[in-house]
């Protein structure tokens, strides 16, 4: 196993992927890992492109850019077509659903699931979208547990959010199946 996870998530602006990006940093944080994040998004901060990336590792982390992710998550069309170039060999992919996986991936390494309609019909908050994807994100990798991810929520979200924080998360874990979670959990070496 590697001892350095290198992670994209890649959207729109207003999608809360850099959110998304932060929360699973400081849940390594709470892990006891290092751990860096950055973010970049265009001049428009609602509708223009948007990414962020989190670096993971037991180790000292020298280089903190991501070079060649080892997870990308994509919610728009522009955004999996954009960072699916640069992936690591092997790297795991979840896009929405609604998305139309580019030829060139290994699909053995892509999970298509309907975010974006999760949080919009079963969570009831279209806004809570990067909480859905926080939630099954760590479902398929296993990174943190349950506990570590939601204490990360917490410290990110507005007082009296958490209800439909948790609500979120729980809905994204559920998207993963058993088989996804053991094909690609990652344990840091």
């Amino acid at each position: 196993m590697s001892k350095r996870y290198e992670m994209r998530f890649a959207g729109s602006g207003g999608q809360g992927v850099i959110l998304a990006s932060v929360i699973m940093a400081e849940a390594a944080v709470i892990a006891g890992l290092r751990t860096v994040q950055s973010q970049a998004y265009g001049p428009e901060a609602r509708g223009g492109v948007s990414k962020a990336e989190t670096v993971v590792s037991r180790e000292k982390i020298w280089y903190t850019k991501v070079t060649a992710p080892d997870f990308l998550l994509a919610l728009t069309q522009a955004s999996l077509n954009t960072y699916t170039k640069t992936l690591a060999e092997g790297a795991v992919v979840m896009m929405d659903d609604s998305l139309d996986c580019p030829e060139t991936l290994d699909k053995s390494r892509v999970i298509a699931i309907p975010i974006l309609r999760t949080a919009k019909e079963k969570v009831g908050k279209a806004f809570t979208a990067n909480i859905v994807a926080v939630g099954a994100i760590n479902a398929a990798l296993q990174l943190f547990s349950d506990e570590e991810l939601m204490e990360a929520v917490k410290r990110h979200i507005p007082a009296g959010t958490e209800e439909i924080n948790r609500k979120a998360l729980d809905a994204g874990r559920e998207l993963i199946t058993a088989g996804q979670a053991a094909a690609f959990a990652h344990h840091l070496g």
